[in-house]
């Protein structure tokens, strides 16, 4: 699925699993756990296969169900 080469630099993209990654969508944000990722091996620029994505579309607009986490937001200023 991957290692091609990186579209920003001379890298290799390679597969990594990330324990946590997290999406902004439409819907609003998802975290999904243990993931695999495509990173470059030089730049660090991360890559998602459109598997990965269309499960993130599944899990924002509650197609699948999932388990609700409460995350704290505040104000910077």
């Amino acid at each position: 699925m991957y290692g091609y080469p990186c579209e920003y630099c001379d890298g290799i993209v390679r597969e990594k699993i990330v324990k946590r990654e997290s999406f902004k969508h439409k819907e609003g944000f998802v975290i999904l756990e243990n993931v695999q990722i495509g990173v470059c091996d030089h730049c660090g620029t991360r890559y998602y296969h459109a598997s990965l994505l269309r499960r993130v579309a599944e899990v924002a607009t509650g197609r699948v169900a999932v388990q609700s986490e409460l995350v704290p937001v505040a104000q910077f200023a």
